[in-house]
């Protein structure tokens, strides 16, 4: 049955305008997105059945051109549309940031890594420079790879956060796992740009560990 012959309270439109984008499922949010189906089936079983072939939403929004195109009722003008859709959802909520004192809202902070960084295929180490009040100047991908086989270069850390007079910086790197316990390495990597960063006078507030569900702060463990 076509989704317009469903129960109005059903159809993903209809209940995304009574009840909020909140209330509605992956599959019903990602069929509003693909907005047809395809022959003999309608957009909310496709939706299910693109994201059970992905694994998850996360891999879905990540896949790279060649997979997100290859799969069935998708296509490059889909891969074009979602590309805008992340990148506008990146820099609302990168305003939204420049706006808030970063560290009343630690919860802001959470969601932007998120949707910046949690998505990659590859491990990103992106820096927040903030100003004495700890409102964000700039986010910065200065790394990419493994932190344990491409190093984070101490060095280039201080010059970059010099270069934009940052008082203070918050570090973040996703797990492409999805995992975000942080690693001996992490941890390891932490104390190098606490100690490099200290000899400039530039206090590294936070670390944060970006997994598929979870956002590990460092300094809500006590290791800062």
């Amino acid at each position: 049955m076509s989704i317009r012959h469903w129960p109005a309270t059903e159809r993903p439109r209809e209940k995304l305008l009574d009840r909020g984008a909140t209330a509605l499922s992956d599959a019903e949010l990602l069929a509003i997105f693909l907005r047809t189906g395809i022959a003999g089936t309608d957009a909310v079983t496709l939706a299910r059945q693109l994201l059970s072939q992905f694994g998850s939403l996360r891999r879905l929004l990540g896949a790279s051109q060649a997979d997100f195109c290859s799969a069935k009722g998708l296509g490059e003008a889909k891969f074009v549309q979602l590309q805008a859709v992340l990148e506008l959802s990146k820099r609302y909520l990168q305003q939204q940031m420049q706006r808030d004192t970063v560290f009343s809202e630690p919860a802001t902070v959470k969601r932007y890594l998120q949707h910046a960084i949690s998505g990659e295929q590859r491990e990103v180490f992106l820096l927040l420079y903030l100003d004495s009040q700890h409102r964000l100047i700039k986010a910065e991908p200065l790394f990419a790879g493994t932190i344990d086989a491409s190093p984070v270069y101490p060095r280039i850390v201080v010059q970059q956060a010099l270069a934009h007079n940052a008082a203070a910086v918050i570090l973040a790197h996703n797990h492409p796992s999805g995992v975000a316990e942080p690693s001996r390495a992490d941890r390891a990597i932490t104390e190098r740009l606490i100690q490099a960063l200290m000899l400039v006078d530039i206090k590294v507030l936070d670390h944060f560990i970006v997994g598929d569900a979870d956002v590990i702060s460092f300094a809500e463990r006590g290791w800062l």
